[in-house]
């Protein structure tokens, strides 16, 4: 298979699932990370050597608008089109609200959630639009956050939020591409972050959850594949959250 696929975000958590499942199927992939390169490098060498594809790497700081022109740059110059693109990278912000003003700083700590959320997706797209092939498939990562009521980071939750409407309203100025466009909704995903939360929080989590359990990160990253390889879904925000139940 000679296909390629765009993860930011592509090197922990959630995107390294998503990573591993395309990978697995044949797609090579372009990987961002935000900072950690040696992590970055070990799971780059991981992939290829289980699965024979090729795999890049490129750091990205989500929240930095140049970084839309690193990433069309580095394409541009490696001659390579898409034929996926997943907008996994994201921020959050836990400032409580009480404390949350206008100020420089807490001002720039919540623009800074919206850009790397919201704004920088669609200006990254609107910049590598033409370099996706006919065809091709962009997914979201939203967030159950932005769908249930919850108290860990208004912004986050907002901007997610956002992203859903995003995924929903992008579909028809997408068509002229013949590009299709969706989002996943996870729930709570037992990824590494995830494992170092208190046991007791957990199991509170747990007890909202019917399955009775967090998600693993491989059984979402399939929904990933689903979303790119199923030339139907088209403006979906697909909830993968175990049948959650905030109350």
């Amino acid at each position: 298979m000679d296909k390629f696929i765009l993860i930011t975000g592509g090197t922990k958590g959630i995107g390294k699932a998503v990573a591993s499942c395309l990978g697995k199927a044949g797609y090579n992939l372009i990987l961002t990370y935000a900072s950690d390169q040696a992590t970055a490098e070990e799971v780059r060498s991981e992939l290829v050597g289980r699965f024979d594809i090729q795999v890049s790497i490129l750091r990205a700081d989500i929240s930095d608008r140049n970084t839309i022109g690193v990433i069309d740059s580095f394409l541009e110059e490696n001659r390579l089109r898409l034929d996926g693109l997943v907008f996994n990278a994201g921020m959050t912000c836990r400032d409580p609200f009480e404390e949350l003003s206008f100020e420089d700083w807490d001002m720039a700590e919540w623009e800074r959630v919206f850009f790397a959320n919201v704004h920088f997706p669609v200006f990254l797209l609107q910049r590598i639009v033409g370099l996706i092939n006919k065809g091709g498939s962009i997914v979201f990562t939203g967030s159950l956050m932005g769908i249930q009521p919850h108290s860990v980071s208004l912004a986050y939750g907002v901007t997610k939020s956002a992203v859903h409407a995003l995924v929903k309203n992008m579909v028809k100025f997408l068509v002229p591409y013949e590009l299709r466009v969706n989002a996943v909704a996870p729930g709570f995903v037992d990824t590494e972050w995830q494992k170092t939360k208190p046991a007791e929080i957990r199991r509170n989590i747990e007890n909202k959850v019917s399955l009775g359990r967090f998600c693993d990160p491989d059984e979402l990253a399939e929904v990933y594949k689903m979303l790119i390889e199923n030339s139907y879904f088209n403006g979906e925000v697909v909830v993968v959250d175990g049948g959650y139940s905030y109350k």
